[in-house]
């Protein structure tokens, strides 16, 4: 079945033609490729969020993970930001833990909804869920901002990768950092091009990001850098909202990615053999938690 758009040049020129949001697009396009209804549709979105917010609220009240490897952040980051002393700022920093927050829960065994993977799972309901102190969105359009991430992450997934074991940690952090400045802008009344803009300027600084968990676990340094994708969405949307566009078209940044991807090292994409698995405390967890098993490929 024929889609609406394939690329990000093609969404947004349909949005704007068609004087719709970019989330609408989206909806049209996933009734149109199942056959769904709207309202089926809507309500499967609407569970989606539910699960979203249902681990940020248990990863702020603190989880740990089996290995001990990563837990209890989320809860330090709402500690700080209740001292009243953060330099980055409160919502900044809000959206900071939420993204670890959530990615604590995924270590935890907990479940996550995968935006657009597991591992990157906590940019962009921990962007969501501290804009909403700030721009005060209704239910439907914090589902939106779900499908306007989500035809980003299409477009990333058809067109490049979001595997870091495919495309290095550019493919799954970068990817979900960029989906949730798109869909920031859109909830803060950007215009579809704007929504691009913020996807391009965030991507293009998360370009050759490695895959490098240590123990080949979904912790080490997985839920950091969730924490820095949903600072880098955050900055960028609002530099998308002040009028700064990307001289590299999205769809250019999006290639150059997966281009990236390709050459990038074996050693570098989820094997757990180079970057910060490969170091020394890196090894020697891993050896504790496997009990000296050798750790290759996740």
């Amino acid at each position: 079945m024929d889609v609406l758009f394939q690329n990000v040049r093609e969404l947004v020129e349909r949005a704007e033609q068609e004087g719709k949001l970019i989330s609408e697009i989206m909806i049209e396009q996933e009734m149109q490729m199942t056959g769904r209804s709207r309202e089926d549709i809507m309500a499967q979105m609407d569970r989606n969020l539910t699960v979203m917010e249902e681990a940020v609220e248990r990863g702020i009240k603190g989880v740990h993970s089996v290995t001990g490897l990563t837990g209890g952040d989320a809860v330090l980051l709402q500690k700080y930001i209740a001292s009243g002393k953060s330099l980055a700022g409160d919502l900044l920093l809000d959206a900071v833990s939420k993204a670890v927050a959530t990615n604590e829960v995924n270590a935890a065994m907990g479940t996550i909804c995968a935006t657009p993977t597991a591992g990157s799972a906590g940019v962009v309901p921990g962007t969501l869920f501290a804009i909403q102190h700030k721009l005060n969105p209704t239910r439907e359009q914090m589902i939106n901002f779900l499908f306007t991430s989500g035809a980003f992450g299409f477009v990333v997934a058809n067109n490049a990768s979001i595997s870091g074991a495919a495309g290095g940690c550019q493919a799954e952090v970068g990817s979900a950092a960029g989906m949730a400045a798109a869909a920031i802008v859109e909830m803060a009344g950007g215009t579809p091009q704007q929504c691009a803009e913020g996807f391009a300027i965030t991507l293009k600084n998360m370009l050759g990001l490695v895959c490098d968990p240590v123990a080949g676990l979904v912790e080490v340094p997985c839920v950091k850098r969730n924490a820095m994708g949903a600072a880098n969405a955050i900055v960028a949307a609002d530099m998308a909202l002040a009028g700064v566009t990307s001289r590299i078209p999205c769809d250019e940044v999006i290639g150059a990615m997966y281009r990236i991807g390709e050459s990038m090292n074996p050693d570098l994409k989820e094997t757990a053999r180079g970057g910060l698995a490969a170091t020394p405390t890196g090894k020697a967890l891993a050896a504790k938690i496997f009990g000296g098993a050798v750790v290759q490929g996740q």
